[in-house]
């Protein structure tokens, strides 16, 4: 595969840049996965435990402690399902959404000063390559089977 070092090197820089992110988080704030749930919640709307861990590739179990978390802290509500009322449907309460737009906000104080060290044309590379990155989270390919 011809793309496999540029692949590689793609890899290296967005892990680096998320663990600066992180790094730029306030203390107390949210776990990784509370954010990813918060985050599926704002992006998709109401959903059900097994739709958030399907969508974020992980399995219901190992998200049923998070869940129990944000709803203990009022982040989320759990609501029997419309349809199916066994199925629990998860929702982002106002709280959640201002908690993780303060999570957003802390990295972007950040970020922000952190892009205006670049030049206006690094930059709308950088913009160019976040609409890029975009199109490929979201591409539907299967790596290739080992053996």
């Amino acid at each position: 595969m011809e793309s496999l070092p540029e692949a590689a090197r793609l890899r290296n820089a967005v892990i680096r840049l998320n663990r600066r992110l992180r790094q730029e988080r306030g203390a107390g704030s949210l776990s990784p996965n509370q954010l990813t749930v918060l985050g599926h919640l704002r992006r998709n709307g109401p959903s059900t435990p097994g739709q958030v861990a399907e969508a974020e590739r992980q399995r219901p179990q190992s998200l049923t402690r998070v869940f129990a978390e944000l709803e203990a802290e009022g982040l989320i509500v759990r609501e029997p399902g419309t349809t199916d009322r066994r199925r629990s449907v998860l929702s982002l309460t106002e709280e959640g959404r201002r908690a993780l737009e303060r999570d957003m906000a802390e990295r972007d104080a950040w970020l922000a000063p952190a892009l205006e060290t670049l030049s206006e044309t690094e930059r709308g590379v950088l913009a160019l390559a976040a609409e890029v990155m975009e199109r490929l989270a979201k591409a539907e390919v299967r790596a290739p089977e080992d053996g």
